[in-house]
């Protein structure tokens, strides 16, 4: 097991930020704005202002765009040119643009604006390799969410998946090492519909 200064495990922050937003009716709705900020900019703020090193954001789908709305962040980019064939694709991309000698990465979606430091350094205090804690799942009363930390250990796996499926399947088949911790309902909550943007607050791009 590896570790940064002070024996602290190195957890990055992995952004998927490829999608095609196809429910939005034709708008990229990781560019829609939340108090004049889009939601990837939210999203990624937030995982700046964690604990987390470094933050990476997966692009595909008007890449250029998605960059240009984090203008200014200290964010890597890696681009996924295989985006529409789904989620695993940009997981895996990220996966293998992690630095070497990383402990666990922190899989966050672009489209959950509730997603705050505080939430993302609680997930990832509860990771504890040691203790077999190496998989870590949000929930809000029972009910599991985004994002989840990972353990390196699970990256070649994670990277293998095929499909939208992401790491649903090795959480089922690796429940020894899962620990949830219920962060309240903000791990579920993500928008992908102009409905669930307008409840937000939000405005299309």
């Amino acid at each position: 097991m590896t570790s940064g200064e002070g024996g602290r495990l190195r957890i990055a922050a992995l952004i998927l930020a490829a999608g095609e937003s196809k429910r939005m009716g034709g708008t990229n709705k990781l560019l829609a704005t939340i108090a004049d900020r889009p939601l990837v900019r939210i999203v990624a703020q937030a995982a700046l202002a964690s604990t987390a090193v470094p933050v990476m954001v997966v692009t595909g789908h008007e890449a250029g765009r998605i960059e240009a709305a984090l203008a200014g962040l200290s964010v890597g980019f890696v681009h996924n040119p295989d985006y529409a064939a789904g989620l695993s694709t940009s997981l895996r991309a990220g996966l293998e643009a992690l630095p070497a000698g990383t402990d666990g990465a922190v899989v966050m979606l672009a489209d959950m604006p509730e997603i705050g430091p505080a939430i993302i350094d609680r997930l990832i205090g509860a990771f504890h390799p040691e203790r077999g804690q190496e998989i870590v799942v949000p929930a809000a009363s029972g009910r599991r969410g985004n994002p989840v930390v990972w353990g390196a250990r699970f990256f070649d796996r994670l990277a293998a998946a095929e499909g939208d499926a992401g790491g649903r399947r090795l959480i089922g088949e690796f429940r020894e090492s899962v620990v949830e911790i219920d962060v309240g309902a903000a791990v579920i909550h993500d928008i992908d519909t102009l409905e669930a943007l307008v409840q937000a607050g939000g405005n299309p791009a």
